[in-house]
């Protein structure tokens, strides 16, 4: 039988309350991550349209007369932004009935939990998102390492009660709000791009919420890259007004809104089909370089 020293006894010891010390600490900074996001002013983008999102990570609201949706949650510390920002529009949490979500990432999908406790709204995602959406974001093309943190709570997040899943195609309405869903994967398997009408006086705007269309270190799987170039034929296939995305930096968030407060026609700045054609054009470009995130 082995004989194990004072010394080394103590040792262990001292390694295994380490490995605690960090699990805990790691799952206290996980819990009130932010990822550098700081409120943003909210604002109409158009219609009935709005962005309630932080300074870079994207939330939008839709508002209808028969409930309102939400498109994106953030982190879940940074869903009280989101939150505060509907209220300062002067919409209610309350009339909030359905959760979209464009990728399971902990800034995007991490805040879905908290939004969704609140408002008791129903969360539709797509089949491969919502797996991972509702097991804390352990997606399965993540790396191994980073799949085991999530599984101990140093990263992921509080999972999510899915109500609803949707297919490629499916529409989700609510009321006369109609929203389509495009399954555009290789950011992730379930990535979801989305295309629905606003109206804006007498004009119907066509908005393309496009999904990341970038590939990311340490994720990966066999479809990859498939699914990446059909994301691309099926992006460039929608019509596009209106664009944005889930940084709000790649879509112009501040630009946009600065220069329409003293626009004649504050709506003519959100409209950009030509960077909506550039920002499909740019991601293409790096997967041909194989940049990665």
């Amino acid at each position: 039988m082995p004989h194990f020293t004072k010394r080394y006894r103590l040792a262990v010891l001292l390694a295994l309350v380490s490995v605690l010390a960090l699990v805990l600490v790691g799952r206290r900074l996980n819990a009130t991550k932010r990822g550098g996001q700081e409120p943003a002013e909210p604002f109409r983008i158009a219609g009935n349209f709005y962005y309630v999102g932080a300074n870079d990570v994207s939330a939008f609201l839709i508002t209808g007369p028969e409930g309102h949706v939400v498109l994106d949650g953030g982190y879940p510390s940074t869903a009280p932004m989101i939150m505060a920002s509907i209220e300062k529009l002067g919409f209610a949490i309350r009339d909030i009935k359905v959760l979209l979500n464009s990728e399971p990432h902990p800034d995007h999908a991490g805040g879905l939990v908290v939004l969704q406790q609140a408002s008791g709204a129903e969360l539709w995602a797509s089949e491969a998102s919502a797996d991972v959406i509702a097991s804390s974001g352990d997606d399965p093309a993540m790396a191994l390492p980073v799949r085991a943190l999530m599984r101990i709570g140093v990263l992921g997040y509080p999972a999510a009660r899915v109500d609803h899943r949707f297919n490629d195609g499916d529409t989700i309405r609510v009321g006369p709000l109609a929203f389509i869903a495009h399954v555009t994967g290789g950011h992730t398997r379930g990535c979801t791009s989305w295309s629905f009408p606003v109206r804006d006086g007498d004009r119907v705007l066509n908005v393309v919420s496009a999904c990341d269309l970038g590939m990311l270190r340490g994720t990966r799987y066999p479809e990859e890259r498939t699914d990446l170039e059909r994301s691309f034929r099926v992006l460039r296939g929608l019509p596009a007004d209106i664009w944005v995305t889930c940084h709000a930096r790649w879509w112009g968030r501040y630009r946009k809104f600065v220069a329409s407060a003293t626009a004649k026609d504050p709506v003519e700045l959100f409209i950009d089909p030509e960077g909506y054609r550039a920002y499909i054009d740019s991601a293409e470009a790096r997967f041909r370089r194989d940049v990665l995130h």
